[in-house]
């Protein structure tokens, strides 16, 4: 069998350690990389430096994107930078019938959402978004529980997630924490827990009504050492005085945790051309939210209880899926990083008339809960013949799960309901559902 050529757009962090390790070091049989895509070289160099068997690839700026295809033939597009350059390269990669893979989120807002979908409606190419969080085991076996019909029709769902000092701090150290690089969190971060919910249950979303706040981070912050703005953790003179750094360093010694997401290399200063991922939390242009509680109506009559935190003790996440004949009750504790006991998650059914089961799910190695080394084998090798269920996520799948965060964060704004539907069919003028104010800011 042939081996398929690929590009990347975008030499992120996230494509170094998500795709191209994996794809020169496991997948190598069905695939080669012809080329890379950047903004800034010196992502190139750092990618020569990790992968010396990729020195000499060609590599092109982003003007040059049709050139990269012409002169390397490739077959498929791998989309990995920054959320805001998402669309352009999905949408030119299905104009020229390409297949692609893109990072979640698949963009950040709704007038892109409608471009991707109405390139995927023409193209001969097909889009794959990565929600890589829908392949850990524990998630997969909610799915195959709801399947079976175990707690009948879902009427509710009821998700609390939780970032920890650390996670949650790092994305307002990085460009995550301006709006139109992002939509925000709850289209960066949020797409993940929104997707698992739209699988699991089935169902469309099609309005949201939201609270939100910065409540933690931004110059506000009741932690914030200084009311300043420019500081950087590497140079900052105030550091020693701020809670998020010394959590995890001493006065003489700045450490990061074992099980640090981030590679250490490629975030410290300098690393790159004119960007540092190092800023301080508390800086006066961060104009994202770092808390939400919001309630989702779902086109079947679902409705989802939904709230996110970025700066707790402990990460993790509790769930519950209600139905007309039981319920799914799971917890999980990331808490590695917190130092606090970590019970093995299970899954806890309870039918509505009946004793209560507990599922054990065996566990696997891997990013995102055991996830990530399985959606590579489903998009390098093809969707497992073993699985009875669609788990890869396309085009629709990705724009539901952006619409939704992009409607949490506008009804934050107008305190007033958001029909998620609005924001694809006239995204410049999507209102709420009793007029007023469009959302916008």
């Amino acid at each position: 069998m042939a081996k398929k050529k690929y590009v990347i757009c975008g030499v992120s962090t996230r494509a170094n350690g998500m795709f191209i390790r994996p794809m020169l070091e496991t997948f190598q049989a069905h695939c080669e990389i012809v080329g890379l895509l950047d903004s800034d070289a010196s992502r190139f160099q750092n990618c020569f430096r990790k992968f010396p068997a990729l020195a000499g690839l060609p590599c092109y700026l982003p003007d040059q994107f049709d050139q990269m295809i012409r002169e390397t033939g490739a077959e498929v597009v791998i989309v990995a930078g920054a959320d805001h350059t998402h669309a352009d390269y999905i949408v030119r990669s299905l104009e020229l019938h390409l297949d692609v893979i893109s990072e979640k989120p698949m963009v950040t807002n709704g007038a892109d959402c409608k471009r991707v979908l109405d390139a995927q409606e023409t193209s001969r190419g097909t889009l794959y978004v990565a929600f890589n969080y829908r392949y850990a085991p524990i998630h997969t076996r909610i799915k195959e529980l709801v399947l079976e019909g175990r707690i009948g029709r879902v009427t509710s769902v009821d998700l609390n997630w939780y970032l920890d000092t650390y996670h949650g701090a790092s994305y307002f150290k990085r460009w995550n924490r301006n709006r139109n690089n992002s939509g925000g969190l709850s289209v960066h971060k949020s797409t993940h827990h929104i997707d698992l919910v739209n699988w699991w249950i089935n169902q469309t979303p099609l309005e949201a009504f939201a609270y939100g706040g910065l409540n933690y981070f931004g110059a506000e912050g009741e932690l914030n050492p200084a009311k300043e703005d420019g500081r950087f953790c590497g140079t900052c003179r105030v550091k020693t005085s701020c809670a998020y750094f010394m959590r995890w360093s001493t006065r003489s010694k700045e450490t990061v945790p074992e099980d640090d997401h981030l590679n250490a290399t490629d975030m410290k200063p300098g690393s790159y051309s004119g960007y540092r991922a190092d800023a301080c939390i508390f800086d006066s242009e961060i104009d994202i939210e770092d808390t939400y509680a919001a309630v989702i109506k779902y086109d079947r009559g679902a409705v989802l209880n939904y709230s996110v935190n970025f700066s707790l003790p402990y990460e993790g996440y509790r769930l519950a899926i209600n139905g007309t004949k039981g319920r799914i009750e799971t917890k999980e504790m990331m808490s590695s990083r917190a130092a606090y006991h970590v019970p093995e998650q299970t899954i806890d059914y309870f039918p509505l008339f009946g004793g209560k089961e507990t599922v054990y799910v065996v566990p696997r190695k891997g990013g995102h809960g055991g996830g990530d080394p399985l959606i590579l084998e489903d998009l390098f090798l093809g969707p497992d013949p073993l699985r009875s269920y669609d788990i890869m996520a396309g085009a629709q799948a990705g724009a539901n799960s952006v619409l939704t965060g992009e409607a949490i964060w506008k009804s934050v704004k107008s305190g007033k309901p958001v029909r998620i539907t609005d924001l694809l069919l006239a995204p410049e003028l999507a209102g709420t559902t009793e007029g007023g104010s469009d959302g916008r800011v």
